[in-house]
């Protein structure tokens, strides 16, 4: 495994092989190819040329990606939230609309990110049986973790993040006041998640707790969770709306505050906040934008669809940022004053739409959203 530097807490890369050349045609996205466990190329084009990118090279294109314009060209890379943008409000099943429009942008080259506040293993389910190809990049945990669909739990990922213990440790303490606290380790089974309080946690998010009781483990007090040397890649605590606005606002006045990223998500119509607590300098955006970098994807070629707050690193990095109508008010305000596009909501496949939008665009037709 090969040390990566960028975000000061442990990262690690795996190798991506880009495709740098487009087809003939001259119009014709650029494909690409993820490199899995044991060095094994997941796909690749014939016709493209396989280049390694090394960390300079990497680092070099992440600073050249730094620039916007006005004019978008077609979408090379496109990154998809998932809770409250491609997965319906009452549902945890892709809509048959939404799955067909992803086969259909990687079947014309555009390479679909999925980009979620999920981990991995609470991810991977829900997009089996979608037709997806095995190399579809995920970034989980709020942009901690980034692998393949097609890769195993607990293996070597593209990129990874932890949050050293002492500093995890030190937000127990701050923290533990405003709602339940879970910590969560990359690694399969149970102690994937910790946590000790279950009946507090289950009080607060019932559905999570259930769907995930063979990955929890109950350790008490949860320090205990966090010896030196075992980092959990993320963190998280779960409450009521003002009670995680009060817990961020305790986080940024305290001494861990230059510590950590914290990223809140909302879902008022449940009174419902998580804060999300990573390494400095981790969120979505920080993935995308070195996901991008690794595929020779330019961020004016990228684009970022959700709904948000968790989103929004993407939707300032992206070139092409779209916000869901079913995005709360504030949101939907600060992508009016942005310039942001938006889609139609989640619950009538505003994700399909964009994407067979961007794929008419990419073959020369009119790219207008219409349902």
């Amino acid at each position: 495994m090969i040390y990566l530097g960028g975000c000061g807490f442990g990262c690690f890369r795996n190798v991506i092989f880009p495709h740098d050349q487009r087809a003939a045609a001259g119009r014709a996205p650029v494909g690409y190819c993820l490199l899995g466990q044991n060095g094994m190329a997941l796909s690749a084009d014939a016709f493209h040329i396989h280049r390694l990118i090394d960390e300079a090279v990497l680092q070099q294109r992440l600073q050249h990606s730094r620039y916007t314009v006005d004019m978008h060209p077609p979408v090379r890379l496109v990154a998809i939230d998932m809770d409250g943008t491609l997965l319906p409000t009452l549902s945890q099943q892709v809509s048959a609309r939404n799955a067909r429009a992803l086969r259909d942008a990687q079947k014309a080259g555009i390479v679909v990110a999925i980009a979620t506040g999920r981990r991995s293993a609470y991810t991977i389910p829900l997009l089996e049986g979608l037709g997806l190809r095995a190399d579809t990049p995920l970034i989980t945990s709020n942009g901690a973790v980034t692998r393949t669909l097609g890769g195993e739990l607990g293996s070597e990922s593209i990129d990874r993040c932890h949050l050293p213990s002492r500093i995890a440790r030190g937000l127990c303490g701050l923290l533990r006041p405003f709602g339940s606290i879970v910590f969560t380790f990359d690694r399969p089974g149970r102690g994937e998640l910790a946590l000790e309080d279950l009946e507090q946690a289950h009080g607060r998010i019932a559905l999570w707790v259930e769907a995930n009781r063979d990955a929890i483990e109950v350790i008490k007090p949860l320090e205990d969770a966090l010896a030196d040397g075992d980092d959990p890649i993320q963190g998280m605590v779960a409450g009521g709306i003002e009670r995680m606005r009060a817990a961020e606002d305790a986080l940024k006045a305290s001494g861990w505050a230059d510590a950590c990223e914290a990223v809140r998500t909302e879902y008022p119509a449940r009174d419902l906040s998580i804060l999300d607590l990573l390494p400095r300098g981790v969120h979505k955006g920080w993935a995308l934008e070195r996901l991008a970098a690794r595929l020779g994807v330019d961020r004016r070629e990228t684009m970022a669809i959700g709904d948000n707050w968790n989103d929004v690193g993407m939707f300032e990095w992206a070139g092409q940022p779209v916000v869901m109508a079913n995005a709360a008010l504030e949101l939907r305000t600060m992508a009016k004053t942005n310039g942001w596009k938006q889609a139609p909501s989640n619950d009538h496949d505003g994700v399909a739409m964009v994407l067979e939008a961007a794929i008419r665009k990419l073959f020369g037709e009119p790219a207008v959203v219409a349902g």
